[in-house]
């Protein structure tokens, strides 16, 4: 896979940009909001930010965030059966297992935070991009941003109104109804979407059926209403609902626990102003937000063949009650932008698990500059952030703890000309100590005693790349080395007591870029023809301590495919996915676990839509199909937790 891997990155860098006759297509002009958390121009970015656009999120099988990303990010997944789904950047992770705090990675939903790590509770309905900024941006939006911030953005109706509905049947009793809207009339605009499904056990790549695979019902609902009162001043009503009942709860200690079950639940309201002045030389965000993360697994007594019902005979829970607020300004001149604001964050965390009730605060000002010189061609992006934060750990009995922490970044980029650009930035970013690490003092099965001496996780981050974009051909290559320490570890200074030290320390460092040329541009043609690829690629992930690669991080993922499309009147991809070698651990029960290897495994989709009736009073109806898993590939993201073999589906979309 490597061998092949490299052959065909090295034709596309040395081969593709010699095609120059073509018309050109100044794609560094996309606009993005995530870097700098106002709208700029991606050309004067100094980091890495990639974008899934529109097109791509519609020609994909995905249905939620984590399959989305596992097709056209280039960057590690975590699958298990059901809904659980994490996702990995430059050796960092997201906490999908429990709230966004615990991670490395952070999940923003249209700017603010997720309060989740599970990227499998993000639907891609009514989503207009998704942003990603590859590598730290702590200064931006404060703890776990290590690896790098993933933002996804719900639409904002733009066009003039227009309706649809879609219906479909698909392998292992898959079903799914979807309807949704957008548009815009005189000052209100308006977007939204609704979507149940439905699946029975699925069949794994060896032909076997995977018991307690399916689940009763998905349904998700995302909102995004707007009243621009005056010229470019807008309030937003944007709500969001994930609901997952009946999740069939299988896997290596309980594939045999057939009424084993698990609910999951995220849903969250935002007000959101944003304006700016006539002339342009100030503008402003504000906003309000409140989230509510639930999880429940639920024990069935049918069947007990791994003990687990004995332990847990009932419900256990973790709700996650998030509140926050954000405010920023800034201030536009002709060379230059500076951008001022505060965060203000609250999480509200109940749990069946020590400990059972903890709160966390945390409030934040933050400063962001950018100033263009030598006629706009250098860039210059320095950024400030201050945290303040306190937890308390509630029930079982705990204390208040405080901390604070700064976190700078400085960047640099050079525009050779309109089609290539030099950029290098650093950064540093951190993680906050959870409320049990530092202010824990009960008594369990053993006594925790937080620590109130911890430091934050820290990072420091280097990186320096080359973009380059002409006439369809669009590419970035960059080099990343970070410094991760203060690892914060569990130790136990005595048989009958558990606390935590900052102890661990990792390198991590390698290259990672983007390639994708449209041919249809290149020769004029009416369809787009359009071969990509995206990939990360580590040269060192190793832990300072053992000396040991770190686990569950491959050293290459790629995603790469083939879109053939001609406007909305036929779309065809096909999609590979590659997981490199990684090593693991492998559970062996109450022996505890054994470290292993990991192969590596390639998993191919594809996608096919054609519309064949277009009336201009009644509409128009799209015939929808696709295959995943191509080759019936039998692999697991994890070790024990199998995934669905080759599946069909087979969709009718009307639009009006």
């Amino acid at each position: 896979m490597k061998k092949w891997f490299f052959l065909f990155l090295g034709v596309a860098v040395l081969v593709l940009p010699g095609f120059s006759e073509a018309k050109e297509i100044e794609e560094m002009e996309e606009m993005v909001v995530t870097a700098s958390r106002v709208k700029e121009p991606k050309k004067e970015i100094t980091t890495n930010v990639s974008v899934i656009d529109q097109d791509a999120i519609k020609i994909s099988s995905a249905r939620n965030l984590g399959d989305l990303l596992a097709e056209r990010a280039g960057i590690n997944i975590r699958k298990y059966t059901g809904t659980l789904t994490s996702v990995g950047i430059r050796g960092f992770r997201t906490e999908s297992h429990g709230n966004d705090l615990l991670g490395k990675v952070l999940i923003l939903l249209d700017g603010r935070r997720a309060a989740t790590g599970n990227v499998a509770k993000i639907m891609t309905r009514n989503i207009e991009r998704v942003e990603i900024i590859r590598g730290p941006a702590s200064v931006q939006y404060g703890s776990a941003a290590v690896g790098g911030v993933i933002n996804v953005i719900t639409k904002q109706g733009r066009e003039k109104p227009e309706v649809f509905a879609e219906g479909g049947l698909g392998s292992f009793g898959y079903e799914e109804a979807a309807a949704g809207f957008s548009g815009k009339y005189n000052m209100f605009d308006f977007s939204g979407s609704f979507s149940r499904s439905s699946r029975d056990d699925y069949d794994t790549g060896d032909g076997d059926e995977y018991k307690n695979t399916g689940y009763d019902e998905i349904e998700n609902i995302s909102l995004n209403l707007g009243l621009e009162f005056l010229p470019g001043n807008r309030l937003g009503f944007i709500y969001t609902a994930f609901d997952a009942d009946g999740v069939g709860s299988s896997g290596k200690l309980s594939e045999n626990d057939l009424d084993d079950f698990k609910d999951s639940r995220n849903e969250s309201i935002d007000f959101v102003y944003d304006g700016h002045t006539p002339s342009g030389l100030f503008s402003w965000m504000a906003r309000y937000f409140q989230v509510d993360d639930d999880d429940k697994w639920v024990s069935g007594q049918e069947s007990d063949p791994d003990g687990f019902d004995l332990w847990y005979p009932e419900p256990s829970k973790r709700n996650t009650d998030s509140e926050g607020a954000q405010g920023q300004i800034s201030l536009n001149l002709k060379y230059s932008t500076l951008t001022a604001g505060f965060d203000w964050l609250n999480y509200d965390i109940k749990s069946s698990f020590s400990p059972n009730k903890s709160e966390y605060d945390n409030t934040a000002g933050f400063i962001l500059g950018k100033t263009r010189l030598l006629d706009e061609r250098l860039i210059l992006t320095a950024g400030l952030r201050y945290d303040e934060y306190e937890v308390e750990v509630i029930d079982p009995a705990g204390r208040n703890e405080d901390d604070d922490n700064f976190s700078p970044s400085i960047g640099v980029a050079y525009l050779l000309n309109n089609h290539l650009k030099f950029r290098a930035n650093y950064a540093e970013a951190f993680v906050m100590p959870a409320a049990d690490q530092l202010a824990a003092d009960y008594v369990s099965w053993t006594h925790f005693v937080g620590n109130p001496d911890l430091d934050p996780e820290e990072s420091k981050t280097y990186e320096g790349g080359i973009d380059f974009s002409y006439a369809g051909f669009n590419s970035a290559l960059t080099y990343f080395y970070t410094d991760f320490e203060n690892k914060i570890e569990t130790v136990y200074p005595s048989a009958t007591e558990q606390t935590w030290e900052n102890l661990g320390e990792a390198t991590v460092s390698g290259f990672e870029g983007e390639i994708s040329y449209d041919f249809g541009a290149l020769f004029s043609w009416d369809v787009q023809v359009k071969p990509y690829l995206s990939f990360t690629y580590l040269t060192e992930y190793e832990d300072e301590e053992t000396g040991e690669d770190l686990q569950y991080t491959p050293d290459l993922t790629a995603s790469y495919g083939l879109t053939i499309s001609q406007s909305d009147d036929f779309s065809a991809n096909l999609n590979f996915a590659y997981f490199g070698e990684q090593d693991i651990e492998i559970w062996q029960g109450m022996m505890g676990s054994t470290p292993a290897k990991k192969g590596g495994f390639t998993v191919a989709n594809f996608t096919i839509s054609k519309k064949i009736l277009q009336a201009e009073k009644f509409g128009g109806l799209t015939l929808k199909g696709e295959i995943q898993n191509v080759f019936d590939r039998d692999y697991e993201y994890n070790e024990g937790y199998p995934m669905p073999g080759r599946s069909f589906f087979l969709g009718l979309r009307y639009d009006y």
